[in-house]
């Protein structure tokens, strides 16, 4: 099958090629699934820094050839002990690496059904930020009908989710963007909107229930002032683009969370449940996918590099083919 191969770090157009591999081999708790789409996002980046993300990558080289998490396809094998789906079931989730492949294997935890009102396209841009949008706002900033909320960086990837999941929450949302993405985000729900090349939201006397910064390059100080008394502020992650600073300030919100009760930082994680909330707000038409653009596979190194510049409004997606239905 084809893949993208990742064996070193670097430049997008240096380290990852296309390359025939063996199709992976289905386990008894596994199902394989031939991808139609897969996505990708901001943790996508190939240059291996900031360095401490190479925890999870690998120390010296990738351990994962294939990179992508996000995927979106039709199952073509089902291993013995699997029960939730059969062969031809049409499903979308997210695995821990292996996505820009024809092929991937998943266990059913990792998947879900794609709702019939959904491209595969669409289907792919789902799992991994909507789960974060999803996890941030419910489960670290209990977000309830009625609470003024604020979205930082709501034109990308998690934040037009985040917008979408809020509103259908009862929340007045606020989003803050640059000029070009303000109507985006006007599209996908959002009551208000802030341009921050022309306004500061930290100076215009306003206090919010929730604060979801995606874009993780402001002061933590300027943000916890911009909360009402019990307020809560969730921060998601920033751009690799400004990782230094980035870095910096994660190490800042790390020591400070345990001890300001207003503060919460997280790691999603992605699982069937959550899976299936999305698919459920999908289904009645209150969540929506924002896809900026697709890619063919071979074409991948320049999808990624398009992330790297921070300027996505909303997923970007490879097709391996014709993947509509």
């Amino acid at each position: 099958m084809k893949a993208i191969v990742w064996t070193k770090y670097g430049r997008p157009d240096d380290v990852l090629e296309v390359q025939d591999v063996d199709k992976p081999l289905v386990g008894p708790d596994e199902v394989l699934v031939r991808v139609h789409a897969a996505a990708l996002y901001g943790g996508d980046s190939v240059s291996g820094v900031p360095y401490f993300m190479r925890m999870g990558t690998g120390l010296l080289k990738p351990k994962n050839a294939v990179p992508g998490f996000d995927i979106a396809g039709r199952i073509e094998s089902v291993g013995e002990n699997v029960k939730q789906f059969k062969l031809g079931d049409e499903v979308l989730g997210a695995i821990p690496f292996g996505a820009c492949a024809e092929y991937a294997c998943a266990t059913e935890n990792e998947l879900v059904l794609k709702p019939a009102n959904l491209t595969f396209e669409q289907a792919a841009a789902v799992p991994t930020a909507a789960v974060t949008a999803l996890q941030a706002l419910r489960d670290q900033g209990n977000v309830q009908s009625g609470h003024k909320v604020l979205i930082l960086g709501a034109s990308g990837g998690v934040g037009t989710f985040a917008v979408q999941i809020a509103k259908s929450f009862g929340a007045e949302v606020t989003g803050v963007c640059s000029t070009r993405n303000l109507d985006r985000v006007r599209s996908i729900g959002a009551d208000h909107v802030i341009d921050y090349t022309q306004d500061d939201f930290t100076k215009n006397g306003e206090h919010y229930d929730l604060i979801l910064d995606i874009v993780g390059n402001g002061s933590l100080s300027d943000l916890r002032n911009a909360l009402s008394p019990k307020g809560i502020l969730v921060l998601v992650g920033g751009r690799f683009g400004r990782w230094l600073k980035g870095t910096g300030r994660m190490i800042k919100a790390l020591v400070l969370t345990p001890f300001v009760s207003q503060m919460r930082w997280f790691v999603r994680a992605v699982n069937h449940a959550d899976l299936v909330v999305l698919t459920e707000l999908i289904e009645a038409g209150k969540l929506t996918p924002v896809i900026d653009r697709t890619y063919p596979l071979h074409k991948t190194p320049e999808a990624v590099s398009y992330i790297e510049e921070g300027h996505a409004q909303g997923k970007i997606v490879i097709v391996m083919g014709s993947s509509k239905r």
